[in-house]
């Protein structure tokens, strides 16, 4: 190999292995068998949610792993092998991933990384079933009014009682 490819292929790995340090969250996947229309449409919904998918080569991403401290992904990186980063949203890539693969069976989760840990394929669908962050933001919310309306209502319980007796 040309002393050019390997320069080449080395600043390949070091963008790769930046994107890993960065990436909030990451998505391994097995695209074996999806039309273009569905990897089209797989990469528009990703896109709309800040998720960058790739398709890389695995040795590219084998050494990439291994230069962000990422261990235990070198078995993963097998055949066909797409990958999604996404820097803000931890949810977005396992969840839209998920819901796609749902519809198009030859979608396969094969691992991911959550907050620089290494993940499972169950952990990544565990993921993919909580609520998105605005979702989690409502729910805390209610939560955390629940006291207020309850005292609130014990309050206009005894003023109705006061009034009927008055």
């Amino acid at each position: 190999m040309s002393q050019a490819a390997i320069a080449t292929k080395q600043v390949i790995v070091e963008d790769v292995t930046k994107k890993f340090e960065a990436a909030a969250s990451i998505v391994i996947v097995d695209y074996r068998g999806l039309t273009v229309e569905e990897v089209t449409e797989l990469r528009k919904q990703l896109r709309d949610a800040g998720v960058e998918m790739k398709v890389i080569k695995n040795s590219i991403l084998s050494r990439s792993a291994e230069a962000a401290g990422l261990s235990g992904l070198g078995d993963i990186f097998k055949g066909p092998t797409a990958i999604a980063f996404s820097n803000e949203d931890v949810i977005a890539p396992a969840k839209i991933i998920n819901e796609f693969a749902e519809k198009a069976e030859a979608l396969e989760i094969k691992a991911g990384v959550i907050e620089g840990k290494v993940s499972s394929k169950e952990e990544i669908e565990a993921l993919a079933k909580l609520p998105n962050r605005e979702g989690l933001l409502s729910m805390l919310l209610s939560v955390l009014q629940a006291p207020v309306r309850n005292t609130a209502l014990a309050f206009k319980a005894v003023a109705d009682s006061k009034e009927e007796v008055a």
